[in-house]
């Protein structure tokens, strides 16, 4: 075998071991099992996602950084959300409470689909959606960030 041949094995065996030391390092660095009762959950007057008069409640990751992550959210009954979008995909299902949510650019009314709690809907990435709360709302939210929101009508600058 010549030097160059060496070389090449030599350099294949050095990819394969720092390929297997990564997947060893990944797995030992797997996210902690969490089990919650509902006393334990800690609830924010303002997480990152909640508008004024709303609550979160993250679960497992933060929507505000890359991976995964499954969150709460509480709407207070009469709450209306203006057409806005996420950058992320999401997949929402109501826990309790009744939930409406139309999609497009302009609030219709006429557009909103009434979600009795079991429901399930997504949002995807970057449509247009809007919201009213006809009575306090539970939602449990699932996507990858990281996440956000913003606003069809408003300009960009502070939320």
């Amino acid at each position: 075998m010549d030097t160059l041949a060496k070389a090449h094995l030599k350099l294949a065996f050095l990819v394969m071991g720092v390929v297997l030391v990564g997947t060893a390092v990944a797995q030992t660095a797997a996210p902690a099992a969490v089990a919650l009762t509902p006393v334990e959950m800690k609830w924010q007057s303002q997480g990152g996602l909640a508008a004024s008069g709303m609550e979160q409640l993250n679960l497992v990751g933060d929507p505000a950084k890359p991976g995964p992550y499954t969150l709460r959210l509480k709407f207070p009954k009469g709450m209306r959300i203006a057409p806005h979008t996420h950058p992320d995909s999401r997949e929402v299902t109501i826990l309790s409470g009744t939930y409406a949510t139309g999609y497009g650019e302009k609030f219709d009314s006429a557009g909103l689909k009434i979600l009795p709690a079991g429901s399930f809907y997504t949002e995807p990435a970057n449509v247009p959606h809007y919201i009213e709360i006809e009575e306090e709302v539970v939602l449990q939210v699932s996507g990858t960030g990281p996440s956000g929101r913003k606003f069809v009508d408003r300009p960009e600058g502070p939320k």
